[in-house]
């Protein structure tokens, strides 16, 4: 198998193909069915579109736009122009737009007409194009009630441009922004494509969102990439998800364990389903869910290893013949991967330490803060925040170094929710912490000392106005006082542990 480092840089004008005869992209709720050369034609002049409003080489625009083939066309053809898409999520409050969008800074925002009143509030004095859907035709873009011009001549990107732009959750308050090249994303789909052997026969299901490197990279570029189709539903039904792969025959899916449990507990199909193979990734998986998962497909459940700083995947179990081990993330499937110590010295084969990956998906380096770059960066190599193991050659992460809260593939940053419950006027103190639950590997978690009147219910409503549902406390602990270290530092993991045992 050719490695990803052996290919030319490339720019995601690489995906683009004069096919007429295999569609691109499917949106089964409305019939839309995008081809190849219907896509090769809808992104320049989408582009073009986008360079008569005025974004230019460099220029940054949001997109925020639910799952759909529009999704796709659009990302691309601002990234075409070397223009930088920064996708949002539909589901952020009021609050968390303005976070992002102010550390964003985009010079145009994409919303769909008629809708997304939170993030229009949130983007007061920002230019914002409404988004005319147009199934089964591609979408019309809108200022002001006026319609955008058709599209005029751009410079076409190059591999070393920024194509996306997305934001880390990252344990430290502030969000970190990880620029991702199109030669860093073109490599992704390239590697990922390789590892599972990928054609223009097979079908994928695209199960996760579209502003997540899961849902983008894996499930739609790598597929893109080598002329196959994606199936590109607007909303994620369990029901009608197994109608769409047997009408589509669909022949592989990626999704995080939460989304893989949640399309298989209300039921599946009788007879045969005919995938090729399943993919799961974004958090670990259980080994009893992937055995329910290899009964119910009747086909391999390989479980994957990415990060965004990666431009998604790293590693990944293989097909078979070659071995799929519960509780491993496979073999080197898209970067290179050492264990080191805190001095980045490899350990002794067979030892723990922590996940140092490299290879041609890796991000140049985090936006405008040296110190994290320093901190996560050596010699080429990139810190993971993971603890793991090599064993004959198969990837066994331990434990994670960093505290997100990873509940269902979501990340979560423990001080964003803290700073929430803190602005509470009877929170003196909080902390915030990962819980362990069957469902979604993990909940938040929280622990607070009061300084006045207030109910577990009354701050979890208090949280709803500044945070997003996933991001809620489940579980909320009042204590007396918060331990800390001698120099002020919070101890999240050892705090749940305690809290878990009935102690503090």
């Amino acid at each position: 198998m050719t490695h990803p480092t052996s290919l030319a840089p490339e720019s995601l004008l690489a995906l683009l193909r004069e096919d007429d005869h295999v569609p691109a992209l499917i949106c089964p709720d409305d019939g839309t069915r995008v081809s190849h050369a219907d896509l090769a034609r809808i992104v320049p002049d989408l582009a073009g579109t986008l360079a008569r409003i005025g974004v230019g080489r460099g220029d940054r625009v949001a997109i925020m736009l639910p799952n759909g083939p529009e999704v796709v066309e659009l990302l691309l053809a601002v990234a075409a122009l070397g223009a930088v898409a920064a996708p949002l999520n539909p589901a952020y409050t009021h609050a968390e737009f303005a976070f992002y969008l102010d550390d964003l800074d985009p010079g145009l925002l994409l919303v769909p007409a008629g809708h997304g009143e939170e993030v229009r509030a949130a983007a007061a004095g920002r230019t914002v194009a409404d988004v005319v859907l147009h199934a089964p035709g591609p979408p019309v873009l809108s200022v002001a009630g006026i319609p955008a011009a058709p599209g005029g001549p751009f410079d076409p990107a190059n591999p070393q441009d920024t194509a996306l732009l997305l934001h880390t959750s990252g344990t430290t308050k502030r969000p970190k922004q990880v620029p991702l090249l199109h030669r860093n994303l073109m490599a992704s789909a390239r590697a990922i494509g390789a590892h599972y052997r990928l054609s223009a026969r097979d079908v994928s299901y695209c199960a996760m969102p579209l502003f997540h490197v899961h849902g983008l990279v894996a499930s739609t570029l790598a597929q893109l990439a080598v002329g196959g189709t994606v199936i590109t539903p607007r909303r994620l039904s369990p029901s009608r998800y197994w109608r769409h792969v047997s009408e589509y025959a669909v022949s592989w899916v990626s999704a995080s364990p939460t989304t893989h449990q949640q399309l298989i507990e209300h039921g599946v199909p009788a007879g045969g389903i005919g995938l090729r193979f399943v993919r799961s990734c974004s958090s670990a998986l259980p080994p009893a869910l992937m055995a329910r998962l290899e009964s119910v497909y009747q086909a391999p459940v390989l479980e994957a290893y990415g990060m965004t700083e990666a431009s998604h995947q790293m590693t990944s179990n293989p097909l078979p013949p070659a071995g799929h081990l519960a509780g491993s993330v496979g073999i080197e499937a898209g970067a290179h991967v050492r264990i080191v110590d805190r001095q980045g010295r490899d350990v002794p084969t067979g030892q723990s330490g922590e996940v140092a990956i490299t290879g041609p998906g890796l991000t140049p380096g985090y936006l405008n803060d040296p110190q994290a770059n320093a901190e996560s960066f050596f010699d080429g190599w990139f810190r993971t925040g993971d603890w793991g193991r090599l064993a004959d050659g198969y990837l066994i992460l331990e434990d994670r170094i960093k505290e997100l809260i990873n509940r269902g593939g979501e990340k979560i940053s423990p001080p964003e929710i803290e700073d929430v419950l803190k602005a509470h006027p009877a929170v003196a103190d909080a902390v915030c912490f990962g819980v362990d639950d069957e469902k979604y590997g993990q909940v938040v978690g929280a622990a607070v000392v009061l300084a006045g009147e207030a109910t577990v219910a009354g701050l979890r409503e208090h949280c709803r106005g500044s945070l997003a549902d996933f991001k809620i406390p489940k579980v909320v602990h009042i204590l007396d006082a918060i331990p800390r270290t001698a120099t002020g530092k919070l101890q999240r993991a050892r705090i749940a542990d305690s809290l878990a045992e009935g102690g503090l």
